[in-house]
């Protein structure tokens, strides 16, 4: 049987990545982005350029790959909808609050489409390689029906049940995430403060049993100060983070740690760096100290 057709809408980093996956493994994809120079890769690599989104209704699978909420909103709800085909399986691998994943099943589900929630866990690389790890949940049935996409997409594709469970799963992740980030970047700058060699001290950490894979590969972008192209970046490790919490209070609980991580990221987020790589926290008490040293008229000293 032949691969299906796939509607990949969303190509940031990571959209990008999984839809070479999909060329590579024999897909025929059609790509639409809100910025089409975005999508140029994938069309130069075969995939076919959608000009509306009311095309993407052609495919019988829809895979989102979109920032946020508000997003999901205008891509899915307000300019797709009308035109999906009832049947249509909609993949969104968009990071959501698990009460919004849980309100856009119920609402699909009542225009007589499926949504499959699947989280995944990566970096672009992973997902042109089709190494992702990939939490589902949703309608078992409709997960199955999806199960040889997910195949490709990752090396492991988990079912947790019903909706909104993939959503929980993922944020309980980023703010792992997110929270090592923000103390990896504090142990740097205590350190450099008292005279250690920045890089050396970033090496010994990296490499130390303190560390982790991902903590690692924060390490590499902070020895290096590039923080682009990102591989998270910092305004989405911010949004998580406030889900994380904000859901967490919903829940009667607080989460001070992800709060004051998410704070970090806010400033950074103030200062113009939300698009570079989450690791770019690690700038900021620099930039603090360059902005005490800076008169009110504007000149430096």
């Amino acid at each position: 049987m032949a691969p299906p057709h796939v509607a990949l809408v969303g190509s940031g980093a990571m959209g990008v990545g999984m839809g070479h996956r999909l060329l590579e493994t024999g897909h025929p994809v059609s790509v639409y982005n809100r910025t089409p120079g975005k999508a140029a890769a994938l069309v130069e690599a075969g995939a076919r350029a959608l000009t509306t989104l009311e095309a993407a209704a052609e495919a019988p699978i829809v895979l989102l790959s979109l920032s946020d909420e508000m997003a999901v909103e205008q891509v899915l709800f307000q300019a797709m909808l009308p035109a999906l085909r009832e049947g249509t399986i909609v993949v969104d691998t968009t990071t959501t609050s698990p009460l919004y994943a849980r309100q856009a099943a119920t609402r699909l589900s009542a225009a007589g489409l499926a949504r499959v929630e699947a989280c995944v866990l990566g970096n672009p690389v992973m997902a042109h390689t089709g190494k992702l790890r990939i939490f589902t949940a949703g309608s078992k049935k409709d997960v199955d029906a999806v199960d040889g996409l997910l195949g490709v997409l990752g090396q492991e594709a988990r079912y947790l049940g019903a909706a909104g469970a993939a959503s929980t799963m993922k944020l309980a992740f980023n703010l792992l995430l997110g929270v090592q980030t923000a103390a990896l970047a504090e142990a740097v700058s205590y350190g450099v403060s008292a005279g250690l060699d920045r890089d050396l001290l970033i090496e010994a950490i990296a490499n130390s049993g303190f560390s982790s894979p991902v903590l690692a590969f924060r390490a590499g972008f902070m020895r290096e100060r590039r923080y682009e192209p990102a591989a998270f970046k910092t305004s989405l490790m911010e949004k998580d983070l406030r889900l994380a919490a904000n859901d967490a209070t919903a829940r009667g609980i607080t989460l001070p740690l992800t709060e004051g991580a998410g704070d970090l990221m806010a400033e950074a987020v103030a200062a113009g760096l939300g698009d570079q790589d989450a690791a770019v926290i690690i700038e900021l008490p620099q930039r603090r100290l360059s902005e005490r040293e800076r008169p009110e008229n504007g000149a430096v000293r």
